[in-house]
């Protein structure tokens, strides 16, 4: 989440986290989604069924071509009939496509097309505060997660694991990412065993 309103994918537990920090769930006017893979949708659920039930101000999706239909299916497999009779039309959202660059409810943001299987991932430059924050998802070392991160004063990328990890960064490789761009503060996460330099912990708290 950054500045309590963007929220970036929506992987589990996303719901009972917000609740430990004492982050407002309703406070979130946009969500940007940077691939369809379940380890960064499948904590929207419970988020959904809050802007529904307890806090019904409009929210927005940005997300890859497709988003509509793929969350819309996302609530109705979670959800069950009653998704549509009674819940959908209580929901006030918009879904959109990225564009390179736009505006979602109030933030600026490009979109870097990165590499990361064969789906492949948006990666976000969202403008806040006179920063910019890079966000990369999952991605490949190539050359657009360089593009990405490009004079961003913080970059939020993903390290899964040492040596070799199919579609995904290395520890080695984010280490060479940093070395790169000396000017951008890094934060690794995606960290699926052990730890490595820059790793954020689950909760962690950052002022920019």
């Amino acid at each position: 989440m950054v500045d309590g309103r963007v929220l970036l994918d929506g992987g589990a537990p996303l719901l009972p986290h917000m609740h430990r920090m004492g982050l407002d769930p309703g406070d979130i006017a946009v969500v940007f989604i940077t691939h369809f893979h379940g380890d960064h949708t499948l904590g929207l659920p419970p988020f959904v069924l809050h802007r529904v039930f307890v806090d019904r101000r409009p929210l927005t999706f940005v997300g890859p071509a497709g988003i509509e239909d793929y969350l819309e299916k996302l609530w109705e497999v979670s959800w069950g009939p009653d998704w549509k009779r009674v819940m959908r039309p209580q929901f006030k959202v918009r879904y959109l496509t990225a564009r390179p660059s736009g505006s979602a409810a109030g933030v600026k943001y490009e979109t870097v097309k990165l590499d990361h299987g064969t789906m492949g991932s948006n990666g976000y430059r969202i403008h806040m505060n006179g920063k910019v924050v890079a966000y990369s998802g999952d991605t490949e070392p190539t050359a657009p997660l360089d593009k990405l991160v490009n004079r961003a004063d913080v970059a939020i990328v993903e390290a899964t694991g040492p040596g070799d990890v199919f579609s995904h960064m290395s520890w080695e490789n984010a280490a060479k990412l940093r070395k790169r761009h000396p000017s951008t503060r890094f934060l690794f996460n995606h960290v699926y065993s052990g730890s490595t330099t820059g790793a954020v912990k689950d909760m962690q708290v950052i002022e920019v």
